[in-house]
């Protein structure tokens, strides 16, 4: 069926700072807006902001803003093949990792983490969703560029980006550091996942950040939490990448193993267990949404610059499958 797994036999010389996309979500905060007429929910990762490109390929952008397109992989979910295809990616094909079946964020990440490893083993990892919009990219440009330099002089500890909130949103995750606000990155004390406007204010005024579940880790170090926390899972995902059998062999393994694999959400299961160290480093405002609800699209809408976004000379084949404005225009969501 699928030779993702040839693509990661042939070396290059990548460097040790990596970006990974993590593409392989179902959009289902949003379903009710991106379904068609037809039934089909489209993951909004595959779908535009005012009519631009895909959100996927604003995130691939993002992360060439960093790093050079050989060092960027992303992740993607089987089922979503015909649009991930239809949207050809703007990353070397052997990049690509494909999962047979979405098993939640935690197993999305080990996947392409192992075989990320197993290319370059001081790999230092940036980690980024594939559904947010950002108006201002060189604002978060230097905090991405700041937080692989911070974790890869660090060897174990996993440093967050947080975002200085505009408003007490209850609909958000907030990280609260120990120290307060600062620039520089400071200890992660707690999480606290959509409090109420009360208790939003009240953690803001904390320093308490919106966590946009983007971070940057030495890949040794990750692997080392995943063992803590699933070490049989783990072991398992590496016998298929350790198999010297043929492509097809190995995928069907894999989709075996996925059949069977328990769903782990990575910042309950992982990050928020104490498997590694987490520092946080604040990220100055720079209109950053996670586009989750019909109101938090709204929201970005109206804030944005007109036609900001269109990017009219944009290749037609990374256009979203959807446009999301449009979208919202036209549904009775658009009211509340």
């Amino acid at each position: 069926m699928s030779d993702a797994y040839d693509r990661w036999s042939t070396h290059w010389d990548a460097g040790h700072q990596w970006a990974l996309i993590l593409a392989a979500g179902e959009g289902s905060r949003l379903q009710a807006l991106t379904t068609t007429a037809s039934g089909i929910a489209v993951p909004k990762q595959f779908c535009a902001f005012g009519g631009g490109v895909s959100l996927l390929h604003s995130a691939i952008e993002r992360a060439r803003s960093v790093l050079p397109v050989e060092n960027i992989c992303t992740v993607v979910a089987d089922q979503h093949r015909e649009w991930w295809q239809a949207l050809p990616l703007t990353i070397p094909e052997r990049n690509i990792v494909v999962q047979p079946r979405n098993r939640g964020t935690a197993n999305g990440i080990l996947l392409p983490l192992l075989q990320i490893l197993h290319l370059d083993a001081e790999a230092t990892l940036l980690v980024l969703p594939s559904d947010h919009y950002v108006r201002n990219e060189a604002v978060l440009a230097t905090s991405l560029r700041r937080a692989l330099q911070e974790a890869g002089a660090s060897a174990d500890r996993l440093l967050l980006l947080g975002f200085d909130p505009d408003e007490a949103d209850p609909e958000l995750g907030y990280i609260v550091p120990v120290d307060g606000k600062g620039p520089a990155p400071r200890e992660v004390m707690k999480f606290v996942e959509k409090p109420d406007v009360f208790s939003a204010r009240a953690l803001i005024g904390k320093g308490g950040l919106w966590n946009a579940f983007i971070f940057a880790v030495k890949g040794r170090a990750l692997l080392r939490a995943f063992e803590r926390r699933c070490p049989e899972i783990v072991i398992q995902m590496r016998r298929v990448f350790d198999r010297r059998a043929a492509t097809q062999s190995r995928w069907e393994d894999l989709v075996a193993l996925y059949e069977k694999l328990p769903a782990m959400d990575f910042s309950r299961d992982v990050i928020e267990c104490g498997a590694l160290p987490l520092d946080v480093l604040s990220v100055p405002a720079c209109g950053w949404s996670d586009l989750g609800t019909p109101a938090r699209l709204a929201q970005a809408i109206g804030r944005s610059a007109p036609n900001s976004d269109r990017r009219p000379f944009a290749a037609p084949h990374t256009r979203g499958l959807l446009d999301l404005q449009s979208l919202l225009s036209q549904s009775p969501l658009s009211a509340g």
